[in-house]
This record gives structure tokens, sequence and C-alpha cells, in this order.
């Protein structure tokens, strides 16, 4: 490093320590650093003022609606659904993914919610749009976007808030990174800030992502970083953020990870919660993002012990996020504690240990 970066990395830790908000060059500044340890200190010390010792999961199950279009009217299909979704509530899952294999209208979407909503405990989130879905049910019904939330809100009132996320989200999958840059760039951030303003405005909480390592320079990772914090300055909606590390030929390194989830911490100063989702960046990696910055391992745990090693039980979670130091939380949809669980033995902590993965 080089002496101006860090005497720039020095004023941005002063910053930090002083509450001052950081600005663009010490986000640049701080991907520029080579020293993560210090990097991943400083997310550290932002993360233990917000959620102490903490880190959050929660059972979340997927849960597919009819295939065919037009099944959601079949009395028998829709039964169907809801009584799995009342087995995955039983079985203690607090939020529904839900999805469709079909071409299914949000008139549809619509119904199914309705049946859903009916049969679940209020404490039983629905997640199942993106800002994108909004405005393409919107598009193809020609009503309103502010139509579309109303129909979903009335149909859904006590979790659809939680229901969708992005921007990025809906491009997970995407294989041409350029799509990726341009939505985040240009008219796919504004149409998905004027949807996920809206909602907030309609009392609605959501989750943003980042979309990173698809060949964007560090600088417009910093320019997205800050949309998201003046776009949460206005409207408090948010309450985490998903970074997702894009899985394309240009990748991201473990240490680039690990760094994107401090910048983030550091830089969204007003949103509560930064999320890793294991199934993306695996467990190991996730168990450093806790350690920098993170405080919530997030995804689906499986409901009993598997012999795959990309699948995670809930025993499994609790023990991850103890081995990493912190105080395993299940919560619910809106980050309410519904199960504390105890820390890690001191006494194993007086000693080095190696992490469990």
């Amino acid at each position: 490093m080089d002496a101006e970066l860090r005497r720039r990395l020095a004023d941005v830790e002063r910053k930090v320590r002083s509450g001052e908000r950081l600005g663009h060059e010490d986000g640049v500044a701080l991907f520029a650093s080579d020293d993560l340890a210090w990097l991943g200190g400083l997310a550290h010390e932002a993360r233990a003022l917000k959620n102490g010792d903490v880190a959050y999961f929660a059972e979340h199950r997927r849960l597919e609606l009819p295939a065919e279009a037009d099944a959601v009217n079949d009395t028998d299909a829709m039964n169907d659904m809801v009584e799995a979704a009342t087995r995955l509530a039983a079985d203690g899952a607090t939020e529904l993914h839900l999805g469709a294999a079909g071409d299914t209208s949000w008139e549809q979407w619509v119904r199914a919610l309705r049946a859903l909503r009916a049969a679940l405990p209020e404490a039983v989130a629905l997640r199942a749009f993106t800002a994108a879905d909004v405005s393409r049910f919107a598009a193809a019904s020609q009503v309103s976007e502010s139509e579309v939330l109303d129909e979903l809100l009335a149909a859904a009132p006590a979790s659809l808030g939680e229901g969708f996320e992005g921007p990025g989200a809906e491009a997970a999958d995407a294989e041409d990174a350029e799509d990726v840059a341009r939505e985040a760039e240009g008219a796919g951030w504004q149409d998905w800030a004027r949807v996920h303003r809206m909602a907030h405005h309609k009392g609605l909480t959501t989750v943003c992502t980042l979309r990173f390592g698809y060949g964007e320079e560090l600088a417009e990772r910093v320019d997205h970083l800050l949309r998201l914090r003046e776009l949460q300055d206005e409207t408090g909606g948010f309450r985490a953020v998903v970074p997702l590390r894009h899985e394309g030929p240009q990748g991201a390194t473990g240490a680039e990870v690990l760094a994107t989830f401090a910048v983030c911490r550091l830089l969204l100063d007003n949103v509560a919660h930064v999320a890793a989702r294991w199934a993306v960046h695996g467990a190991q990696t996730s168990q450093l993002a806790l350690q920098h910055g993170a405080d919530e391992m997030a995804g689906p745990p499986a409901a009993e012990a598997s012999r795959d090693a990309d699948v995670l039980t809930r025993d499994d979670l609790v023990e991850l996020i103890r081995d990493t130091g912190f105080r395993p939380v299940e919560r619910d949809a809106h980050h309410g504690v519904l199960r504390s669980f105890d820390g890690p033995d001191p006494d194993r902590r007086e000693a080095p240990q190696p992490m469990r993965v």
C-alpha cells in the first residue's frame, strides 16, 4: 500500500469510530486495502454496535405452486398446495419461498396467496416476488404497479412486505454479465428503485442485494451501495442487504467476497442487517463473513440430516454460528427473536480453535 492510501484508510478508520458517514472515496479506498484483517476488524466493530454478539438464521422452506398455468384455479391443486404449506409450518418453517414452474399470472398468484394466508399462522412469511415481477405483472395486466402492490398486500397483508428483493436477485443466475451490469447502472436500477420506493411508502419492508464479481469496477460497486443507502435514507424500508457473488468466468476470490461483506457493513450504516447466503458462498466463507460484518447465515436448512456436504440442518447452523464465536438466534420474518440459543462455550474459547466446517 502506498502512503496516500494508508493516510486515506487511517482517516476512514477515524470516521468509523467517530460515527462519521463514509463517502465514495472512502468506499473505494476500503476496497483498495490489502489488509483484510484490518478491514474485517473494522467492519466487525460496526456490526457489534448494531447487533452485538447475535448471529441470525431462519427456517425457510420452498413451496411450489401448481405447475400448470391454470392449475391454481383447480380446487384439488389448491388444497394440495395449502396442505403442503401447513405441514411445512408445523415442522417449524417461518418463511415460505414460493415458486411456480408455469406462466402464472398475478391474479392467480393473488388467489394462491389468499388461500395460503388464510391457512397459515401470521408468523409465517410468504416470499414470492422481485420488483421485476411487480413490473411484469403490471405490464401484462395493463394496470399500474401501485395496483399490483395493493392487490398483493390485500392478499397477504401480514407478510408480503417481506416478499421481494433486488436489484440483481432476479438476475442471480444470469449467464451474461453485461446484462447484470446494464441492470445495475441503467433503466434496471431506476425501475427497481421505483417499485421498492412505492412498496416502502405502502408500509412494506424489503431486502436489497448487491450482485458483484461480474467484472464491474470497484468504484461501480461503491456507487451501487451508495444508491441503496440514499434510497434507505429516503424510505427506511430495507431491513437487510444480501451480497451475492456472481457465478461467472470472472468470479470473485474468497478475499474479495469477505472484503465486500465488510464494505457493505461500513457503507450501509442505515441498513440493520447484512446476510450471508451459505448456499451461494459456502458454509466456511459464510462463517468468515460473520467475522467481516455479516450478522446472519441465510438459507433454508434441511429438514433432517443429510450426507450432502452442501446441505445444512438447523442444528448444523446453530453449531456453525457458535463455532464462529457468536450467539445463534432463530428469527422471524421481521428479525424478531423466536428462539435464542446459548453462545460459544467460554472455556473452549480460552484457546484458539479451528472452525468446524
